[in-house]
């Protein structure tokens, strides 16, 4: 691929900046999060033709977790049919600085695009923003960067959408009222705080008047640590009916928990988690519902994206529209957001209609 000189300037200045960014600590939104990027000021040609060969780079939150393993799948698809060329990298833990070591490296490798679910919103930024400022387009998706360092953000649903689905269906089972509890992922998850506030907000409306949320606890998307906190929860709120857990890793391992003990039948396990994850509880009884989205239409919708914005098509601006393959067309919201669209719940009924 012909590399412009005004880029490569753009990516010998950012490599200067390497050991800068990975000494910087701390990820207040106090933070210096560096400038924006080429967008702020760029207009888009919604006619022009998709690029080909794009080098488009995908960074999970973490490697050889189910649910990133799908989404990235998807993503690979898209880039396929996009004629570009598609890499995966990304840490085996989920710590708020663990991706900024691998975005570094992308803007060294000149990729064309960058798409991120952000482990921390505001470490990444600087790192993002060297990626931006030498013209590679940034695409966060299920868990969102602040919105000064990226272009645009694939949401998997609204946050609100989800939320309320949660504290739904945590209602439907503790049988309106009684103890439930949250087993989350990392603390500083953007999507799972995000979905937990508006979880503690929807408690506040009358008709959850006598559901109490007596504690969130975080596995850290570690499946043995989410394990031995759901364990944990069980043995500290001995009435407590249901536990809810927005994150696939932590449904599954407490589900995996209740179905061998005593407590089956007694708590309900909610949540987000992937059908072939949860089948079996859901056959045995533990699990009664659960909830969420395709996972791999987020990854194929980020390629797409991704592509849109390397091509100038888009600029991330509210309004804008571009065509994401299959998945059809989709327009930009405020803040650079697209929705991918509601959640699904997944019941005794319907969860042998989906393999993912």
């Amino acid at each position: 691929m012909r590399i412009h000189t005004t880029r490569a300037l753009a990516v010998a200045t950012a490599s200067l900046l390497t050991l800068g960014v990975a000494a910087c600590g701390g990820t207040s939104k106090g933070d210096d999060n560096g400038a924006a990027g080429p967008a702020a000021t760029a207009s888009a040609d919604p006619n022009a033709a998709t690029r080909e060969g794009l080098k488009i780079a995908f960074l999970p939150k973490q490697l050889n977790n189910p649910y990133s393993d799908v989404l990235a799948g998807g993503g690979e698809v898209a880039v396929g049919e996009l004629k570009g060329e598609y890499k995966l990298v990304g840490p085996n833990d989920a710590a708020a600085s663990s991706q900024v070591s691998y975005i570094n490296t992308l803007i060294q490798q000149q990729q064309d695009v960058i798409g991120i679910a952000a482990n921390d919103p505001n470490a990444v930024c600087p790192s993002l923003n060297q990626a931006r400022q030498a013209g590679i387009k940034v695409v966060s998706f299920d868990s969102d960067a602040s919105k000064d360092c990226r272009d645009v953000f694939i949401n998997q649903a609204t946050t609100q959408g989800i939320g309320e689905s949660l504290a739904k269906m945590a209602n439907e089972l503790a049988g309106g009222e009684g103890e439930i509890a949250i087993l989350s992922a990392t603390p500083n998850a953007t999507n799972q705080n995000a979905w937990i506030k508006v979880v503690e907000e929807e408690l506040k409306k009358p008709e959850y008047s006598k559901l109490k949320l007596v504690k969130t606890v975080y596995g850290n998307d570690e499946d043995q640590k989410s394990f031995q906190e759901a364990q944990g929860l069980l043995q500290s709120f001995p009435n407590l009916k249901v536990i809810v857990s927005p994150t696939t890793v932590g449904i599954a391992a407490a589900a995996r928990y209740v179905s061998s003990s005593s407590y089956k039948g007694k708590v309900a396990i909610t949540g987000l988690g992937l059908p072939n994850q949860m089948r079996e509880y859901v056959k045995d009884g533990t699990v009664t519902k659960f909830a969420l989205w395709v996972p791999a239409d987020i990854g194929y919708l980020a390629a797409y994206a991704g592509a849109a914005l390397a091509s100038g098509q888009i600029t991330g601006k509210e309004g804008e529209t571009f065509t994401a393959g299959r998945l059809g067309e989709y327009t930009i919201a405020a803040n650079g957001e697209i929705v991918l669209g509601p959640p699904t719940e997944f019941t005794a009924q319907n969860i042998d209609q989906f393999d993912f």
